[in-house]
């Protein structure tokens, strides 16, 4: 009998579990269906393939979670990241994401913050305005995937001896007797007991969530699926940008359709890279607080919220990208005066652009045979309206790499309190819909657990 399962070794589970680590008198059991931190390796960085299709993504899963190979922005402004605010409340979310904040520090987070500049955040967002685009300012630390690895290594070596971790470890139900969680079984049966759960599998384990959420009776909120593409730019094209704010965060909404469409992860100086999500490849963008690259690359999403009878935002997205993976193998670039001119590019037409892919497997082709006609046109609209705020974007030689599909689960509905309606078992993180990012996953963590502990005592 265990006091506390965590099921998930990302942000939200690891957060959960330094503050448990405080209660030496809790008997606390972690468990992730990935590798160590210490043996995350993927093929397709390490070997040249675009994608190995490992049965467990080390991109995505492992201690760490999606996070140890993330590009590691700490955000630190409670509007950014997620709903958490909706359930706690901002000025909670606010304490939580400034305990959070102290934590990476002690760990090894730089001091330096991006964005903290109100002259030069005031004087871009009002360029954008111009362009029709709305600047979100937020102020973030920015650890880089190299070092963002080694914080999290450092918080494994910090949590041995203070609960038990069990990587390699899928768990397959979360078991429930009367309406009161009671522990979890593994995928080779083995039951494991406790007398409370938290639920924190990450993103890749939204789907599970989801379907083990609805077999337990516990209520669902829809959240909008991201449909896009990653575009690649010459570092100096958004350098202006990038170099107050590390992270522009920009808003449009497009003339044709009238959709919300957003930039996403912009990396200065960072590289293209890929993942895999149950078999599906999908493209991401990393960068390093150590190493540079001559480019930048960032993703521009469309957001859709689906209504009624549709229920399956996750398998939509993944359809999509899987036509990218049919058509290519993996990922496919096309050069956007390419895209522009109805074309496709070929390997001869990308050697031509001034900006080199850092994504040296991806597939040149033509996305307009897998992004629907509607996302595409709002991804194009968006480009030329940053091109004013940002001249160089809507170039010819702007790389595009698709497809990028951001899988938010549906939102576990909880009370304040984070659990759900299933006694002692409670959720955090972006795997159950809360969050979506380092910083509020980390700060869901901390709440659950200190929420957890309350019912425990």
């Amino acid at each position: 009998m265990h006091d506390v399962i965590i099921v998930g070794a990302g942000p939200a589970g690891i957060f959960a579990s330094l503050k448990f680590a405080s209660r030496p008198d809790l008997k606390i059991l972690l468990l992730d269906m990935g590798p160590d931190i210490g043996e995350r390796r993927c093929p397709s960085r390490d070997g040249g393939v675009v994608c190995a299709r490992c049965e467990s993504c080390s991109l995505a899963s492992g201690w760490g979670g999606a996070g140890a190979f993330s590009d590691g922005k700490i955000t630190l402004s409670p509007e950014i990241g997620g709903w958490l605010s909706d359930i706690l409340g901002r000025e909670r979310v606010e304490s939580l994401i400034s305990e959070s904040d102290k934590i990476w520090l002690r760990f090894g987070s730089p001091t330096k913050v991006y964005g903290d500049d109100q002259d030069a955040a005031e004087l871009i967002s009002r360029k954008a305005k111009l362009a029709e685009l709305e600047l979100k300012t937020n102020k973030l630390r920015h650890l880089g995937t190299d070092l963002c690895r080694k914080i999290l290594a450092d918080m494994r070596a910090h949590l041995d001896g203070s609960i038990e971790v069990r990587t390699r470890t899928k768990v397959s139900k979360i078991l429930a007797e009367g309406g009161v969680a009671r522990g979890v079984q593994l995928s080779d049966g083995t039951i494991l007991e406790a007398r409370a759960v938290l639920a924190a599998p990450g993103r890749i384990g939204a789907e599970w969530l989801g379907e083990e959420s609805r077999r337990l009776g516990i209520g669902l909120t829809r959240n909008p699926v991201d449909i896009g593409v990653r575009a690649e730019v010459p570092a100096e094209v958004l350098s202006p940008l990038t170099d107050a704010l590390y992270e522009p965060k920009l808003k449009y909404v497009s003339k044709r359709f009238d959709d919300y469409v957003r930039t996403f992860c912009v990396n200065p100086h960072g590289e293209v890279i890929t993942e895999c999500y149950d078999g599906v490849v999908t493209v991401n963008g990393h960068s390093f607080e150590f190493k540079r690259t001559a480019n930048t690359n960032f993703a521009i999403l469309v957001s859709t919220a689906f209504t009624e009878p549709f229920k399956e935002p996750i398998a939509y997205g993944k359809y999509v990208a899987r036509l990218a993976n049919l058509l290519s193998g993996g990922i496919i670039v096309q050069r956007l005066g390419d895209l522009v001119q109805g074309r496709r590019s070929t390997a001869e037409r990308v050697k031509r652009s001034i900006v080199t892919p850092t994504l040296k497997n991806a597939t040149p082709g033509d996305l307009s045979f897998i992004l629907p006609y509607r996302i595409l046109s709002n991804i194009v609209e968006m480009l030329k309206a940053i091109d004013k705020l940002a001249p160089g974007v809507f170039s010819k030689h702007t790389l595009l790499y698709g497809v990028e599909a951001k899988f938010y689960s549906s939102r576990v509905n909880t009370g304040k309190n984070l659990e759900t309606s299933v006694k002692n078992l409670f959720v955090a993180g972006d795997g159950a819909g809360l969050t979506r990012g380092l910083s509020q996953a980390a700060a869901c963590g901390l709440a659950a657990a200190e929420n957890v502990m309350k019912r425990l005592a």
